[in-house]
């Protein structure tokens, strides 16, 4: 049940960058961002599968291709963007080709991650607060003599009488949300994309496998993939993780390449040179298997 929002996005022509250049006074490669990159890298126009991958060193454009991507197709957006003076007369030069884009799509970066993690760190320290308050809100209504003299004082009544009659474990917890400082930051990270990622979307996903173990980010292969499967999603992804660049069937597009190119996972430079450093150290893995 694959299924694709977008289709083909073409981006600004080098003529079309030469001109709009000519007409500028600020020339310097960052006065004009986005432009100046991908005429550079023979890069035009870019065509999506189900799961589409953005492979690259730092530096090589493939978050400007997803902040473009972004714009130009509406989706949401959770944190701050900011771009170039230029960067939206850039996005409008561009053309999407596709379907329409359905409401829930949205871009979701490491900024999204790291912000939902510190959320999750101020809530906890909240938690710990509000904690240790009824702790000892237990012990003083516990070992205290209070008679119910009126209906006003009944929600007061009855805080007391809970202490007298359950334990201060019990007492708390029925007062305290579930701490989510049982999760780590790994854990947090991969459930911030669970939450997210809902059916019939399109998703952007910018270094997803920022903060996630090797195990972590194989579980987030397995549900993008699933998700592409079976649940209507589309993922247009930015990474150089070998886990993610391993998701069956995914579109690559290798942004190191001059001219850009697609290719297979296994043809990648970042996960060749895993591979041969495994190799070189295989004798080491067999002598541990072997005991």
């Amino acid at each position: 049940m694959y299924r694709t929002y977008i289709n083909k996005l073409t981006l600004v022509s080098s003529g079309e960058e030469f001109n709009f250049i000519r007409g500028q006074k600020r020339t310097c490669y960052n006065g004009v961002y986005p432009y100046k990159i991908f005429p550079e890298k023979e890069l035009r126009q870019i065509e999506f599968a189900p799961v589409t991958i953005f492979y690259g060193s730092n530096g090589s454009g493939k978050s400007t291709l997803l902040n473009i991507l972004a714009e130009k197709a509406k989706v949401i957006r959770h944190a701050a963007f900011s771009g170039s003076a230029f960067f939206q007369q850039y996005v409008d030069s561009c053309h999407l080709e596709g379907k329409r884009i359905p409401e829930a799509s949205q871009i979701l970066t490491s900024d999204d991650v790291f912000d939902y993690l510190l959320n999750i760190r101020y809530l906890n320290d909240g938690i710990d607060t509000r904690r240790n308050e009824l702790f000892e809100d237990y012990l003083d209504r516990k070992y205290a003599h209070h008679q119910l003299k009126s209906l006003s004082e009944y929600d007061d009544w009855k805080e007391s009488y809970d202490a007298k009659t359950k334990s201060q474990s019990q007492f708390v917890r029925d007062r305290l949300m579930r701490n989510v400082d049982m999760f780590s930051n790994g854990q947090s990270a991969m459930k911030y994309f669970t939450d997210r990622i809902s059916e019939d979307a399109l998703y952007l996903l910018d270094e997803p496998e920022n903060s996630l173990s090797i195990e972590l980010q194989q579980e987030l292969c397995e549900y993008l993939q699933a998700s592409a499967r079976h649940f209507g999603c589309q993922f247009v992804i930015a990474t150089h993780s070998p886990v993610l660049l391993s998701m069956k069937d995914a579109l690559i597009y290798d942004l190191d390449s001059n001219p850009v190119q697609t290719r297979k996972w296994t043809e990648l430079e970042n996960v060749r040179r895993y591979f041969e450093f495994f190799e070189k150290h295989r004798s080491l893995f067999l002598e541990d298997a072997n005991g």
